[in-house]
């Protein structure tokens, strides 16, 4: 007998090294309406930080990070657009070389670049 749906998400959730997941990081890549970025743009920024999140380990099963490419992230301008969870922390104009920082500062040493901050704190 095959696996239950609940039993296949789990073994998912496994995959993905759910319970060692500390921070997750949406990205607007897909834009539809192209309002944000150019699909192009927002594609190489998706596929940049994939691959980033990989050499450092810090995506699958033994990774600390998971990572969303998402359709719209409802800020239409200075995209692509990120967030970053539990944290909270928002920013702009996630090209390659900010998304390059936001891995190494943000994600990896914990403190948000506010260089990119949508709502820099004061």
């Amino acid at each position: 007998m095959g696996l239950s749906e609940v039993e296949r998400a789990q073994k998912a959730f496994d995959l993905i090294g759910g319970d060692g997941i500390r921070r997750h990081i949406f990205i607007c890549a897909l834009s539809e309406k192209g309002k944000c970025c150019d699909r192009a743009t927002g594609e190489a920024a998706w596929n940049f930080l994939k691959q980033r999140l990989r050499e450092l380990g810090l995506s699958g099963p033994n990774g600390t990070v998971q990572r969303t490419k998402a359709d719209c992230l409802q800020i239409c301008d200075a995209g692509p657009v990120a967030v970053v969870w539990p944290d909270g922390v928002w920013y702009h104009s996630c090209t390659k070389d900010t998304l390059a920082r936001i891995v190494d500062e943000h994600l990896v040493g914990g403190t948000p670049v506010e260089e990119f901050r949508l709502r820099p704190t004061r």
